[in-house]
């Protein structure tokens, strides 16, 4: 508290070093959310290659989609990631403008990164609250009310499109499955007895679960 109460103004150069260490902060987790989707993935990968050993298309399909999810899951973090790193970058010159000039100015390139971040659920609260304070530092102009609302509506991922699946298919199973699915449809190896497919459906709901668990 300064003088008759009234609040001391912070420091510009603090200011920038504090964001610097935020941004920082956010890029590293994210480093783990994409090895802990890494993670699963390659469980799910497992579990589908023993579905198709069992000749259980359907159980497949879904793992398929499962993999695809968290492939473009990883895409959206590491796009997030060259977003933060570009604030980061912009960060450091506001450190210089400011030894040059003794205080901060606005940035464009800040106002685009910042207003593409408060909309990922990952680092969403960290953003809002950072680009308040870069608005009152005067970095940032006002930005739009509606850039901060609607989060949770926001679809995290689009339906993962067949081509894709069967890329996927083809890819793990080494060509038994995928790319072509109504030629190899009656080649699958027989199914094993029903004990051993609901087994192997709640494994596949265990696997779900994570990954939903990871996304959320």
């Amino acid at each position: 508290m300064g003088l008759f109460g009234r609040s001391k103004e912070p420091d510009p150069k603090e200011q920038v070093q504090e964001w610097t260490r935020k941004l920082r902060k956010e890029g590293y987790q994210l480093d783990r959310q994409i090895r802990a989707i890494q993670r699963e993935e390659e469980k799910v990968k497992r579990s589908l290659k023993e579905a198709a050993k069992k000749g259980d298309r359907s159980v497949c399909t879904v793992l398929a989609k499962e993999v695809v999810h968290s492939r473009k899951a990883i895409s959206r973090i590491y796009t997030t990631k060259a977003q933060i790193n570009s604030v980061s970058l912009q960060m450091k010159q506001q450190l210089a403008q400011i030894r040059v000039a003794g205080a901060m100015s606005q940035s464009t390139e800040v106002m685009q990164a910042m207003q593409q971040l408060v909309k990922v659920p990952e680092v969403a609260k960290t953003m809002q609250d950072m680009s308040k304070e870069m608005m009152k530092a005067g970095i940032l102009e006002e930005m739009m009310e509606d850039t901060f609302e609607g989060l949770e509506d926001q679809d995290e991922l689009e339906e993962a499109a067949q081509e894709e699946v069967d890329k996927v298919l083809w890819e793990i199973t080494k060509g038994e499955l995928g790319r072509a699915p109504d030629a190899v449809g009656d080649s699958l190896p027989s199914a094993e007895p029903a004990a051993q497919e609901s087994e192997g459906e709640e494994e596949l709901e265990e696997m779900q679960e994570r990954l939903q668990a990871l996304r959320s």
